[in-house]
């Protein structure tokens, strides 16, 4: 099976996966925002821009674990991220919103980590064939950098 037929099956495993999972998540979902929005004093729900397939920028959406606004370095976030914003972070529940981004066809539910714009989007050479597929919700990126903040802050220069 050539590469062009297994991504289009990939695409529709995760558009039927991602629906029939969209209404036991949410309840829940919406539970989370509401608890956001009362723990940071703002609307729980957010996005960010990302680069997504084929270097495309995207919107993101999460929901919200920090007090703070704009773009925060790793020491920031700490200071910024509130007690239910860390458990979020850590149990990765504020990621729940990103099905959207399957369902809208701009993430995939396994995929590498969707940038920031200022990295992937710059790729060059052999290196732009991370670009080729969708970002995902979870893929080997997330269980091996899953205490990213942590790492980030062990560095002279995050």
């Amino acid at each position: 099976m050539d590469i062009k037929k297994q991504l289009i099956i990939k695409g529709m495993f995760d558009l039927i996966f991602s629906i029939l999972l969209l209404p036991i998540i949410l309840f829940p979902l919406v539970l989370l925002i509401i608890l956001s929005s009362l723990s940071t004093r703002r609307f729980g729900l957010f996005y960010q821009k990302r680069i997504g397939q084929y270097g495309k920028k995207f919107s993101l959406y999460k929901i919200r674990s920090l007090k703070g606004t704009g773009h925060l370095d790793a020491l920031d976030i700490k200071k910024n991220e509130t007690i239910f914003g860390t458990w979020l972070r850590k149990s990765k529940l504020d990621e729940l919103p990103q099905i959207f981004n399957v369902i809208n066809g701009t993430m995939s539910l396994v995929g590498p980590r969707p940038d920031v714009p200022g990295y992937a989007d710059l790729l060059e050479g052999d290196d732009l064939i991370i670009l080729n597929v969708k970002p995902g919700i979870t893929g080997p990126a997330t269980i091996k950098y899953k205490n990213e903040d942590n790492l980030l802050l062990k560095q002279q220069n995050p």
